[in-house]
C-alpha cells in the first residue's frame, strides 16, 4: 500500500482531530455561561483565547518540523497523552472577576478550562499535512486544510443541533473525552505508516508533492508575502467577531448564534483551499458587490434590531473570508513551507481576534470595528476581475480619473439623499430599492482602480448612516463596556432614552409633572406595577424588596418609606447613568438604598436566605435574557434568597424566544405557582411599552392575593426539559415567525 492510498487515513485523522476542537469550543462557552451571565463579549473572550491557543499550536507544529517525521509523530503522541490529563474537561475554580475585570478575567478562566487539551489538538491540521507531504508520491497537501475546516463546520454545527439538546454538559465532557481517545489512536495509526524513515519536507521540495505552477519555490517568504498573508487573515477574523456581536446582542447569547459566524467562517477556508476552484472563483468575482450591498445595509440599519441586516452581515462575512482567504491561498509558499504559512495564518487570526474582542470595546463607544473592517476588506480583496472596465471605456488617464472623480461624488451625494428620505419618511418601496441599487452599480465602477473602490466603499458607509454614528460619538451620548453598547439620548417628544444596543432600556419623561412616572415596560398596568402596589397590602410596611437588573431606575419610585430595597447591577456603567443625573429615579426616590455590583446570581448566592419578599429578576442583555438566570439552579438560588411567603417577578419579554413554557416547566419541577401579565398598553406611540412579566410563589394564596382582579393569565403548559446549568435548549422556543 503507497502513500496515495493512505490519504484517506490523513483526511479522517484531520477530520476527527477538526471535529473535536470546534466541538469543545462551543461546549466550554455553554459550561461558562452560569459563572459569565450573557454578554455577546464572553464569546468573543473565548474566540480569543482559541485563536491564540490555535496559534501556539501552529507555532509548536513549525518548531518540530525541523525532526523525522517518525520524531515528530511520537512527540505529537506524548503532547497528547499529557494533554488528556486535565481531561475531562470541567470549568476552571477560580475566583468570580472584580468590576472592570471581565475582560481579563474571562479569556483566563478559558484558558485554564480547555488549554492543554486544545492546545494539543490545535496542531492537528498542520503536523498531520506535513506527514503526509514528506513523501515523495504524495499528492498537493494543502486541500487536506480544506477537509479540515469541514470537519470543524461539522463540530460547530454537531453541537447546537445535536449535542446540546440531547445530553447534559458533563455527558458532553465524556463523550468529547472518548473522541479524544479515538484521536490519539488515530495518530498512533498514522506513526505506523509513516514507520519507515522518510526524508524530512525541506530535502524533498523538488520532488512531486505539488505540481500546481502557482506555487512559489522561494523557501522563505519575505516580509511582503508574510504581512499580505497577516491581512488576509486577519481582517476575516475580526469580521468573525463583529458579527457575532452583532447578532448575540438582539436575540440571546447562546452556541445556535455563536456557530452560525464562526461555521460561516470555517466554510470559507474549505472552499478557497479548495482544488476545485469554480466556487472560489464566483464568490471573489461578486465580492466588491457584496461588500458595497452588505457594507451599506449594516451601515443603513445600525441601531435597529433588523433580521434583513442580520442575514447580510452574515452574507457579507462569508463572501469577503473566502474571496481574502482565496487570495492567500493563492500565495501559499511549497509544502516546505506549509507549517510556517499556517503559522502566519494563525497570527493573523489573533491579530483580528485582539481588535475584535479587546482593544475596540475600550477604544470605541460603539461597533466602529464592524465598518473599519469593512473598509479593510475593500483594501484587499481582489478586483481582477473589474480593473479592466474603466480602461476598455475611457482612452486617456485623464478621462479615467474625471471619470472616477464624478462616479465618487454621485455616490456620496445620492447615498446620503436616500439616507436623509429615510430619516424624513420620504422615497419607500420599490423606488428605494432602485434608489439604492443604481448607487451600488455606480460604486462598482470605481472597482476599476484600488483607491477609488476603497473611497466608494467609505461614501457609502459615511452617507448611510455613518455621519450620523460620528455626531453621536462626538456628542459624547454613546459609552461601551464589556456588556453592551449604551446611548443615552433624548427621543423626538424630548424624553431620556437609553438604548442598550437596539433595545429601549429605560425612558424618563422630560415634563416635571411626570418626571417620576414609571415608564416602558414598568408602568402602574405592567405585571411589575400591579406588584409594587400590592407590596404594601401583602407583605406589610416594611417590605423586603430586590430588583435584579438596574436599568435606568424607574422601579425605584415604586418604592414606600419604611421598605427596604436592595439592587443588583452587573455592569458599573449602566449605574453611572443614574449617578451624573442623566436619569434621577434613584436619586429623587431611592436615596441611599443599597447597590450590590457584580453578578446578581452569585451575589444572591452569598446573601443571607428569606431577605426578599418581593424580588424582580430584570437582568438584559440588549434584548436577550441571560440563559444563566433562567436555570432551575438560578431559580433556586432566587428562592433560597426570598421568604417562605414570598414572590418572584421575572421579566421575559422577548422578540425572538417565547419562555412562557420555560418557566412553566421550571414551575413545575419546583413546585410552584405561577401566572403571566401580558401587558399591551392600547396607546400607541406613548412611554409605556408592551411587557411580559411572570409572577411565581410557594403558595397558591399568595399568588392569588396577587393577580387578583389583575388580568392575570396562565403560563400555558410546559414544553421541554427544564433549563438547568448542566442542559438547555431553546430550538424548541424559537419564536421562527418573526425571523421573517
Amino acid at each position: 500500500m503507497n502513500s496515495t492510498d493512505r490519504r484517506w487515513l490523513f483526511t479522517v485523522t484531520i477530520l476527527a482531530g477538526s471535529f473535536l476542537l470546534f466541538l469543545v469550543q462551543p461546549m466550554v462557552a455553554r459550561m461558562a455561561l452560569p459563572r459569565l451571565g450573557g454578554a455577546p463579549n464572553v464569546w468573543n473572550s473565548a474566540m480569543l483565547v482559541y485563536q491564540a491557543l490555535l496559534l501556539a499550536g501552529y507555532g509548536y507544529a513549525h518548531a518540530i518540523g525541523r525532526f523525522a517525521i517518525r520524531r515528530q509523530v511520537l512527540i505529537h503522541l506524548g503532547v497528547l497523552l499529557l494533554a488528556a490529563l486535565t481531561l475531562p474537561i470541567s470549568l476552571a475554580q477560580i475566583a468570580p472577576p472584580t468590576p472592570g475585570t471581565e475582560a481579563w478575567w474571562v479569556p483566563w478562566l478559558f484558558l485554564l478550562t480547555v488549554g492543554p487539551a486544545f492546545f494539543a489538538v490545535s496542531a492537528q491540521a498542520p503536523l498531520v499535512q506535513r506527514w503526509y507531504a514528506a513523501h515523495p508520491a504524495a499528492g498537493n497537501p494543502y486541500p487536506l486544510y480544506a477537509a479540515s475546516n469541514l470537519g470543524s463546520f461539522a463540530g460547530l454545527l454537531a453541537y447546537p443541533l445535536l449535542l446540546e439538546p440531547a445530553l447534559p454538559i458533563s455527558s458532553q465532557s465524556w463523550l468529547w473525552t472518548a473522541g479524544y481517545g479515538l484521536l490519539v489512536l488515530l495518530v498512533g495509526t498514522l506513526a505506523l505508516a509513516r514507520a519507515k524513515p522518510v526524508e524530512p519536507v525541506a530535502e524533498i521540495a523538488s520532488a512531486p508533492a505539488d505540481t500546481d505552477a502557482s506555487i512559489g519555490t522561494d523557501q522563505t517568504p519575505g516580509w511582503r508575502t508574510i504581512a499580505s498573508w497577516l491581512a488576509l487573515s486577519a481582517v476575516p477574523s475580526g469580521l468573525m467577531l463583529s458579527t457575532t456581536t452583532f447578532l448575540t446582542t438582539d436575540i440571546m447569547a447562546m452556541p445556535l448564534l455563536w456557530v452560525i459566524p464562526l461555521g460561516l467562517y470555517l466554510l470559507s477556508f474549505s472552499i478557497a483551499f479548495s482544488d476545485r476552484r469554480c466556487i472560489a472563483s464566483f464568490l471573489i468575482l461578486i465580492a466588491p458587490i457584496v461588500l458595497l450591498i452588505d457594507g451599506g445595509i449594516s451601515m443603513y440599519t445600525a441601531g435597529r434590531a433588523d433580521l434583513v441586516a442580520g442575514f447580510a452581515s452574515l452574507v457579507l462575512l462569508f463572501v469577503i473570508a473566502v474571496a481574502l482567504h482565496a487570495r492567500m491561498y493563492e500565495t501559499r509558499p511549497p509544502p516546505s513551507g506549509l507549517t510556517r504559512f499556517y503559522f502566519v495564518m494563525s497570527a493573523g487570526g489573533v491579530v483580528g481576534g485582539l481588535f475584535a474582542a479587546l482593544l475596540a470595546p475600550v477604544l470605541f463607544d460603539w461597533s466602529w470595528e464592524h465598518p473599519l473592517l469593512i473598509l479593510a476588506a475593500a483594501a484587499l480583496v481582489p478586483l481582477d476581475y473589474w480593473k479592466p472596465m474603466l480602461s476598455r471605456r475611457f482612452g486617456t488617464d485623464r478621462a479615467r480619473r474625471l471619470a472616477l472623480y464624478l462616479a465618487l461624488f454621485a455616490v456620496f451625494v445620492g447615498a446620503n439623499w436616500l439616507w436623509q428620505q429615510e430619516l424624513t419618511g420620504g422615497v419607500q418601496g420599490l423606488l428605494q430599492l432602485v434608489m439604492f441599487a443604481g448607487i451600488v452599480v455606480l460604486s462598482v465602477l470605481l472597482a476599476a482602480r484600488r483607491w477609488s473602490f476603497v473611497v466608494a466603499a467609505l461614501a457609502l458607509l459615511l452617507a448611510l448612516g455613518g455621519v450620523n454614528q460620528i455626531n453621536t460619538s462626538l456628542t459624547g451620548q454613546r459609552e461601551r463596556s464589556y456588556f453592551g453598547i449604551y446611548s443615552a439620548a433624548p427621543d423626538e417628544a424630548g424624553d431620556m432614552v437609553l438604548m442598550h444596543g437596539t433595545t429601549v432600556h429605560g425612558l424618563q419623561r422630560s415634563d416635571p409633572a411626570q418626571r417620576l412616572a414609571p415608564t416602558t415596560y414598568y408602568s402602574e398596568q405592567s405585571g411589575i406595577g400591579l406588584a409594587m402596589a400590592r407590596a404594601p397590602a401583602m407583605f406589610g410596611t416594611e417590605a423586603r424588596i430586590g430588583v435584579v437588573g438596574v436599568g435606568v431606575g424607574t422601579l425605584a419610585c415604586y418604592r414606600r418609606p419604611g421598605q427596604a430595597w436592595m439592587f443588583f447591577e452587573i455592569d458599573p456603567l449602566v449605574l453611572e447613568f443614574s449617578e451624573r443625573g442623566t436619569f434621577t429615579f434613584l436619586r429623587d426616590c431611592a436615596g441611599g438604598v443599597p447597590m450590590v455590583i457584580g453578578d446578581a446570581r452569585l451575589a444572591l448566592e452569598r446573601a443571607p436566605g428569606a431577605d426578599f419578599d418581593l424580588l424582580a429578576i430584570d437582568a438584559f442583555s440588549s434584548d436577550a435574557i441571560p440563559q444563566h438566570l433562567l436555570t432551575q439552579e438560578a431559580l433556586q438560588i432566587y428562592l433560597a434568597a426570598m421568604a417562605e411567603d414570598g414572590v418572584l417577578l421575572i421579566h421575559i419579554s422577548n422578540r425572538f424566544v417565547d419562555l412562557r413554557p420555560v418557566l412553566a416547566r421550571l414551575a413545575q419541577e419546583e413546585g410552584l405557582v405561577a401566572a403571566l401579565r401580558d401587558h399591551q398598553p392600547e396607546a400607541a406611540g406613548s412611554a409605556i411599552y408592551p411587557s411580559a412579566w411572570v409572577a411565581m410563589a410557594r403558595e397558591p394564596a399568595r399568588l392569588d392575593e396577587l393577580t387578583r382582579g389583575g388580568d392575570w393569565e396562565g403560563l400555558g403548559e410546559p414544553k421541554g426539559a427544564a433549563w438547568t446549568d448542566e442542559y438547555a435548549s431553546i430550538l424548541p422556543h424559537l419564536m421562527w415567525r418573526h425571523f421573517l
